[in-house]
């Protein structure tokens, strides 16, 4: 059974009231599933495609932290009431690693394909955030030296594919960014448990299996 329902994609914003939606995917995260999140930077109101960080050039418009920095991320409430009461569209970022999952990344056409492959495989994924350029699927947290291991041992890894360990961050649904809406492509059950996620060794294997098989060359993005 499918761990995850695309039907289900809006379910976190229904579950949290009349709370604004940042708001109230931002508790859920942080206080009932034990996740680390922050506010990112919004995009810059005079040109979606930019940034309100200082940086001319950022790659990642809207989707990243700048102040506070990442490593005020927490599980506060109050801390969490207190960034959206006052920037309530700011974009919910995931610190990734520790006690939150890490998250395995590639462009978005090419993960679109690998899932669809899994699924005819009956392979079972946790959750998969998805941005118009790219998706992240959700697993365990795990170490730089477990990472560098499996990585090491393979004959060949796609460059396009990225890593969200500890140190680093994903923006989480609802958010808005300068690249577009983040949203579930695999939405988490409903439940007050954190979702379940697989561990990276199983999520790596399988995606680039699934990337060799359906012959995507996945451009950097």
């Amino acid at each position: 059974m499918r761990e995850i329902l695309g039907r289900r994609r809006r379910l976190l914003s229904r579950r949290n009231g009349g709370k604004p939606e940042q708001l109230g995917a931002a508790l859920t995260f942080a206080t009932e599933w034990q996740w680390p999140v922050l506010p990112g930077v919004a995009p810059d109101p005079q040109g979606r495609a930019r940034c309100a960080c200082p940086d001319p050039e950022c790659t990642v418009p809207g989707a990243h932290p700048f102040d506070p920095g990442l490593l005020a991320a927490t599980t506060d409430a109050r801390m969490v009431r207190w960034w959206w009461t006052n920037r309530p569209s700011a974009p919910v970022i995931l610190a990734t690693g520790g006690r939150a999952p890490c998250a395995v990344s590639l462009p978005a056409l090419a993960a679109s394909r690998a899932l669809a492959l899994l699924d005819r495989r009956g392979m079972r994924l946790g959750p998969v955030v998805a941005s118009p350029t790219r998706w992240a699927l959700l697993v365990k947290p795990y170490s730089m030296e477990q990472l560098g291991e499996l990585l090491y041992a393979k004959d060949f890894v796609p460059g396009s594919l990225r890593f969200h360990g500890e140190g680093g961050y994903i923006a989480l649904p609802p958010s808005e960014t300068g690249q577009g809406a983040v949203r579930w492509e695999r939405a988490p059950l409903p439940g007050s448990a954190a979702p379940w996620v697989p561990d990276v060794e199983a999520v790596v294997d399988a995606v680039v299996d699934a990337l060799t098989r359906t012959g995507v060359s996945a451009p950097e993005l």
